[in-house]
């Protein structure tokens, strides 16, 4: 999943990228509400960890400007702010959860995998398509008990693929989710089609891919 932590306290923001880069999310920081705005509209979030504290910003208009967003990103208010109306507004805008500084990473991560599960109508993390079997915690992919070797960038494009199954997903929305902030990184949108080709090779070696769809001059969809 790709993430942006918006939060003006650069040790904690270090502390939480380190931690969820461990736990192989893609992270993005924003240390002031003015950069957590352009990134919002320039790049497609899973996550926001949003501190409504900001020096410059108030924190509740940037998770209304999430919300506006077309791919509706998942919000966590993380702040030190634990007034009632504070967390009542930051729900009542659409925020998912609610997390008062100081808190536990485990909890952090237990409550981001809860969200995780009601977004994407998840249950498990062991996912069951086509006879293969994706374990998103191990980070295993099996055919009938068989494991199949792939690359983290392959492993996360089918993760993310079948979190948005029977959706058409963009070459620009797997580039982001990839590679991340596509306005800082070097990439090259054909890397999709090479990955999503390797993708197919190692898994029909197993059995038919045709559930991996092209769509033509858009991207990919993953059909179960």
């Amino acid at each position: 999943m790709h993430v942006l932590v918006v939060e003006d306290e650069a040790g904690l923001a270090a502390e939480l990228m380190h931690f969820l880069k461990q736990e192989h999310y893609k992270c993005d920081w924003a240390c002031n509400g003015e950069d957590a705005s352009e990134k919002i509209a320039v790049n497609r979030y899973d996550f926001i960890l949003l501190d409504l504290g900001l020096p410059d910003y108030d924190g509740l208009d940037l998770l209304q400007e999430a919300r506006e967003t077309e791919y509706e990103p998942a919000v966590i208010i993380l702040t030190a702010r634990g007034e009632l109306e504070d967390r009542v507004k930051g729900l009542g805008l659409g925020a998912d959860d609610y997390l008062p500084k100081p808190f536990s990473l485990l909890e952090l991560k237990a409550r981001m995998q809860a969200v995780s599960r009601r977004k994407f109508q998840v249950k498990s993390s062991v996912h069951e398509f086509h006879g293969f079997e994706l374990d998103s915690t191990a980070r295993t992919v099996s055919y009938k008990g068989q494991n199949i070797s792939l690359t983290k960038k392959e492993f996360d494009l089918l993760h993310y693929m079948l979190l948005h199954k029977n959706r058409i997903m963009t070459r620009l929305q797997l580039t982001e989710h990839i590679w991340g902030n596509i306005l800082e990184d070097d990439y090259d949108s054909n890397y999709i089609d090479v990955h999503i080709k390797n993708l197919r090779k190692k898994l029909s070696a197993h059995a038919p891919t045709d559930w991996i769809e092209t769509v033509r001059g858009v991207g990919y969809r993953l059909t179960l």
